[in-house]
């Protein structure tokens, strides 16, 4: 196949028509990058499907080499590329999966990357592109600060932009994770994917629709980054917090995608925190896969609308892992809490001989764990004389600990749960 001038361009470019993305432009990147991706597995989970109503198959694009199918996209552009533009180079602006993506297979083929991340990228991002072979440029405090930068030194450097998302080349890349989905599963009555620029859904769509116009489409964004939701609708909503789901974290999205996705996807839901929080629990705890926030969106949203998707067979795309570590423990931990199984006491005591000790004497006879035990003398409105403890706990279930709490307020201590936001 003759190399046709990549069509990726930075922001200001003429907008891509439908017609630029369909089911051939889907199977022309699918044999482009047959061999150089991980065909990953779609498997059927039988626990998650008992817990949500529905029948629930998984598509484990975790488990690509970046851990994320971000991959498909940036490879089947970099695929397209003149000689010229090989030699000379690409650039893009991410601080996520595509940077990745994109720097792993630009340096297997020997085409130079060049990724502007904005100052405030986490040094572990920084360090997992270069790690891959991209060359990392820190430019500006926000996204689009560097983003601004990536497209003045496209200009300068006759470099070759390659947008995240808002492509057709990107977006026929990525919908081949739906191709290799019906084709294990075909008559799903539903796909639920995240969306933050858009490109995965559009993909997606345009092949689902195509093969069969029967099949549900349905986006995911979190509730905090609600912009395709607001750009569809026609709503004005704020954007902005610290999200789980940061891979979907986008204020503007593509102008492209967003047209194909009001063509192609009939809804988008919104999840908040909590719900990301526990499905990224619940896919380590019965999977034992680790999938970051936005790859756990679509089972939020399942979960969050159970009498929605109730009876379905529904497709659920696990589109990344890239989770960090510390996070990933805060997560775990606080789904157990959520669930009774941890939990924060706070007491207040007598400051005096065997005050402690009695309350110890409780916790053993009810079978209650303590982890850690805080005391709070100085700063407290209690009397000199009082103080205030936090003790953190594990139990069996939240019963165990509510039995507990009444044990010590029959002893006629203050107790007090301390709950999470």
């Amino acid at each position: 196949m003759t190399a046709q001038p990549a069509s990726t361009a930075p922001r200001g470019a003429p907008v891509a028509s439908l017609e630029e993305l369909t089911l051939d432009t889907v199977h022309e990147a699918a044999a482009r990058i047959e061999g150089a991706v991980v065909k990953t597995p779609m498997m059927h989970s039988k626990t998650l499907s008992e817990i949500t109503g529905a029948e629930i198959w998984l598509k484990f694009e975790n488990l690509q080499f970046t851990a994320a199918y971000k991959e498909r996209g940036a490879l089947n552009a970099l695929l397209q590329l003149t000689d010229e533009q090989r030699t000379r180079g690409v650039i893009a602006a991410s601080a996520g999966n595509h940077s990745q993506g994109l720097s792993y297979h630009g340096t297997r083929l020997g085409v130079p990357v060049t990724i502007v991340m904005p100052r405030t990228t986490p040094t572990v991002k920084v360090m997992q592109t270069e790690s891959v072979g991209g060359n990392v440029v820190l430019e500006g405090e926000t996204f689009d600060d560097a983003y601004a930068y990536a497209c003045t030194l496209e200009q300068e450097r006759g470099l070759t932009f390659v947008h995240p998302f808002d492509d057709p080349q990107i977006a026929s890349g990525q919908g081949t994770v739906a191709l290799e989905m019906l084709d294990v599963v075909p008559d799903l009555d539903c796909m639920v994917t995240p969306i933050g620029g858009g490109g995965l859904i559009s993909g997606m769509a345009t092949v689902a629709k195509a093969l069969n116009p029967d099949i549900e489409m349905v986006g995911v964004q979190a509730a905090l980054f609600p912009s395709m939701f607001a750009k569809i609708k026609g709503e004005e909503r704020d954007c902005g917090g610290d999200t789980l789901a940061e891979g979907i974290a986008v204020k503007k999205p593509g102008e492209f995608t967003s047209k194909v996705i009001a063509e192609r996807v009939d809804d988008i839901l919104l999840v908040d925190e909590p719900s990301l929080e526990k499905a990224v629990s619940l896919l380590l705890q019965i999977e034992k896969t680790v999938v970051e926030g936005a790859g756990a969106a679509g089972l939020a949203a399942v979960l969050s609308n159970p009498e929605r998707f109730a009876g379905k067979k529904i497709g659920l795309v696990l589109c990344g892992g890239n989770i960090d570590t510390r996070l990933l423990a805060n997560v775990l931990l606080r789904d157990l809490a959520r669930q009774g199984r941890l939990a924060r006491l706070r007491i207040t005591l007598q400051d005096r001989p065997g005050a402690l000790f009695r309350v110890m004497r409780l916790f053993d006879e009810h079978n209650v764990n303590i982890i850690e035990i805080y005391h709070q003398r100085i700063f407290t409105s209690l009397p000199a004389k009082g103080l205030i403890t936090d003790i953190e706990c594990e139990a069996r279930d939240a019963e165990q600990v509510e039995r507990l709490v009444a044990a010590l307020r029959a002893k006629n201590y203050k107790v007090q749960m301390v709950e999470l936001n």
